[in-house]
């Protein structure tokens, strides 16, 4: 028995529907406490049409860790932009999560979370989150001078304090310590911009 979605999401096509009600559930509520009858319910589609575009829950999930890859890149993309990242380099990054941080739905980073909660029994989904993870240091690299010294490694040290940053905001009532502890990492570790 499927309940009433609304109509922009009835109008999505029914893989689309799945994966965007996976994606809210798992972030939302946790990818072990989400099961797929409550991911048919949400999404109103029958458990046939869930399992003919996801055979089983693990590659639900690893699309839901792609599709999640997909829209926070962009979001972070475009948040950095919005936060002046083509003058001040790496000092948008906090502006950037301070924003996603204050987001009434944010619960922390979807690739921490998903490695703590199914890494073990799903390894498919740490390679995921390595991806990820690695795609962030990049975009963080590309915010420091081309010629700053130890550029990478700069760059993996501010991506270890984001997600620092990430999971204290996740744990705390006031994102504003994580940000400040942020903020200096950033002014430590990154070159004065031109």
């Amino acid at each position: 028995m499927t309940r009433d979605i609304a109509p922009e999401t009835a109008a999505l096509p029914a893989r689309e529907r799945i994966l965007r009600t996976a994606h809210d559930l798992f972030y939302l509520e946790g990818i072990r406490a989400t099961g797929i009858d409550r991911v048919i319910a949400e999404s109103g589609v029958t458990k046939v049409t869930l399992y003919r575009h996801f055979p089983s829950k693990n590659e639900l999930i690893l699309a839901f860790l792609k599709y999640r890859h997909e829209r926070w890149m962009t979001w972070f993309d475009a948040a950095l932009l919005r936060h002046g990242a083509q003058h001040a380099g790496a000092q948008a990054l906090v502006p950037a999560l301070a924003e996603w941080f204050a987001h009434p739905h944010y619960r922390g980073c979807a690739f921490i979370n998903a490695v703590a909660e199914i890494g073990p029994a799903l390894p498919e989904a740490v390679v995921c989150a390595r991806r990820h993870k690695q795609e962030l240091a990049e975009r963080i690299a590309a915010l420091l001078p081309a010629d700053a010294p130890q550029r990478e490694l700069r760059a993996r040290a501010l991506a270890q304090a984001v997600d620092g940053a990430i999971v204290r905001a996740a744990s705390e009532t006031d994102p504003g310590p994580a940000l400040e502890a942020l903020a200096f990492s950033v002014r430590t570790l990154s070159p004065s911009q031109p």
